[in-house]
């Protein structure tokens, strides 16, 4: 297995979350990982890729990269609920929701081809849980799916496997397959 180091977003890591962004074949190539913002994605890449990179200088984005050596090879963003709005299967969400919204959330997470089923899914998820817990922690939510239930390359919110791993409880489905999972992460 690879040795991989994680590093949060930021203007030092930019250029090599956006080559992973630009050179990935197919999606997210052009998403720029925008589309859990309130603006959404655009089917414009460059747009996104403003937009995106705004955020990044701003500080109103946050992701946990997984690099091998320098070079981006997948990422897990998590955030405040005002900065993770959109989420799949909101109807649904909204309609089932009991108690308060969670501190954080963990929006997407993306593995480069050539480098799924080799650990970074989970190095990108423990290493987000980690900068949670260094901004202070709180009650995590993430809505994952089980493995196998659509192709590694589309599993955007994760394995659920990998959540519960972490500690993640199962507390409710919001789609066919999708979990809303949660956890509690204390301050480092």
């Amino acid at each position: 297995m690879a040795s991989y180091t994680v590093r949060p977003l930021d203007a030092s890591t930019w250029d090599a979350f956006d080559e992973l962004c630009r050179t990935s074949d197919g999606f997210p190539s052009g998403c720029f990982c925008i589309g859990f913002h309130d603006e959404g994605p655009t089917r414009d890449a460059a747009c996104n890729r403003e937009r995106k990179h705004a955020r990044v200088l701003a500080g109103t984005t946050h992701a946990a990269l997984v690099l091998d050596g320098e070079r981006c090879v997948g990422w897990c963003q998590y955030g405040p609920v005002s900065e993770v709005v959109r989420i799949k299967n909101r109807r649904v969400y909204d309609r089932s929701q009991v108690g308060p919204d969670p501190a954080w959330r963990i929006g997407c997470t993306y593995v480069r081809a050539g480098y799924r089923r080799q650990g970074v899914a989970t190095e990108a998820l423990g290493g987000a849980l980690a900068l949670i817990a260094a901004a202070g922690g709180g009650t995590v939510e993430g809505y994952p799916e089980p493995a196998g239930t659509v192709p590694a390359g589309f599993l955007f919110h994760g394995a659920l496997s990998t959540f519960e791993r972490f500690g993640f409880a199962r507390q409710r489905t919001i789609g066919k397959h999708r979990w809303v999972v949660t956890t509690t992460v204390e301050p480092a």
